[in-house]
């Protein structure tokens, strides 16, 4: 098997990939993501055996995100300050942009637990669950 890293794996025929996790504060998660960060929203459901949810992500991507809130609340809180949701830019001037706008909505960027995102020159910051976001001026691979 000869297979590139811009190919999907043979023995993985994967469609789509959703990334999942809870929230106690879904309205203010979902402004974060779509109005602040502009993701699109792909799609939202309430109601669901206790749960509401909303999925944001890029348009024409087969990958996205899904935040759920349940009337019971949530199972805690950003486990660590290394977990991260990686954004790849074309530039420092698309993250400049990015972060002055996530900035000035009330989320200033914080410093990073690992030195590499710093010294690579991306911008951190916080979604309102204090899970953290890189904005890397430079695509990974």
């Amino acid at each position: 098997m000869n297979e590139t890293p811009s190919t999907w794996p043979s023995g993985l025929p994967v469609r789509q990939v959703r990334i999942a996790r809870p929230t106690d504060r879904l309205a203010e998660v979902t402004r974060f993501y779509r109005d602040v960060l502009g993701l699109r929203e792909l799609g939202r459901f309430t109601g669901h055996a206790g749960y509401d949810g909303v999925m944001l992500g890029l348009p024409g991507a087969g990958y996205h995100l899904e935040f759920t809130q349940h009337v019971d609340g949530s199972p805690g809180h950003a486990p660590t300050t290394d977990n991260l949701l990686v954004l790849y830019f074309d530039g420092a001037a698309e993250v400049a942009a990015v972060a002055a706008r996530v900035d000035a909505a009330g989320h200033p960027p914080v410093e990073a637990e690992n030195p590499y995102w710093t010294e690579a020159g991306a911008v951190t910051v916080e979604d309102p669950d204090g899970w953290r976001i890189v904005l890397m001026p430079a695509p990974g691979f």
